[in-house]
């Protein structure tokens, strides 16, 4: 008796069990993940993503992506604000994920503006970078366009730092003159988004079921890493 872990040929073809062995097999290997398409990231979190059979990078608080490839890129969001920004054109894209710095009451009170100015240049250094990478990689100004998402009130002990963050947001679109297409801002929900730069598509969902312990913990220690901190750029967009 034939063992049925050895191919049986018949009619120069595999016997039916077998071919649908090999097919199982086949359809359960995790694909290899190749190295991003541009090496600044490959300290990006990346996975293969078995909804939408492509990869994924992951990006966190103070993070961002930018791609050539048909890839996603997929973060979830509380009060922080994610830039989805392509050339339409050419399909090469990111996403940051950012905040503004929290300021010292005491220093703004005793005048100190070039705190305030700080936050200002932070925002500017996430939106810049991200923009930058995009142009250096064959994108055109031009041809960009933006979708923005987040700043939701999802803890209310952190006050209006999400609210300070679409402002900011808006008002740097408005601003460079770049092209708005979508925007989903502000309520009390988390946010999970994945941007596909490729097509521009945005899959977003309002986590309305999820308790907010993890974001909430994430942001603050992201808040804390970048309190009244030194921002010094000279950053310009070409």
């Amino acid at each position: 008796m034939k063992s049925p872990l050895i191919p049986l040929f018949q009619g120069g073809e595999l016997n039916g069990y077998l071919w649908k062995e090999v097919n199982r097999k086949f359809m359960s290997h995790k694909p290899i993940l190749t190295a991003p398409s541009i090496n600044e990231f490959s300290n990006i979190k990346r996975y293969w993503d078995k909804e939408f059979d492509l990869v994924c990078a992951k990006i966190l608080p103070g993070e961002y992506y930018v791609t050539t490839d048909n890839e996603g890129i997929t973060t979830v969001l509380g009060s922080c604000i994610s830039a989805c920004i392509r050339d339409k054109e050419t399909g090469v894209g990111g996403m940051n994920h950012f905040m503004l710095p929290e300021t010292n009451e005491h220093k703004l009170n005793a005048g100190l503006e070039s705190v305030v100015g700080n936050a200002t240049r932070y925002g500017n250094y996430a939106m810049e970078h991200l923009i930058n990478m995009i142009l250096a990689h064959g994108g055109k100004r031009k041809n960009l366009e933006v979708k923005l998402f987040g700043g939701g009130k999802i803890i209310p002990t952190l006050g209006d730092v999400g609210q300070k963050n679409i402002n900011f947001s808006l008002e740097y679109i408005d601003t460079e003159a770049l092209k708005l297409v979508s925007k989903d801002l502000g309520d009390i929900y988390p946010r999970k988004v994945i941007y596909f730069p490729k097509t521009g598509k945005v899959r977003m969902k309002k986590i309305k079921d999820l308790h907010n312990e993890t974001i909430a913990s994430r942001e603050k220690q992201y808040r804390s890493s970048i309190k009244d901190i030194e921002v010094v750029s000279d950053v310009e967009l070409f």
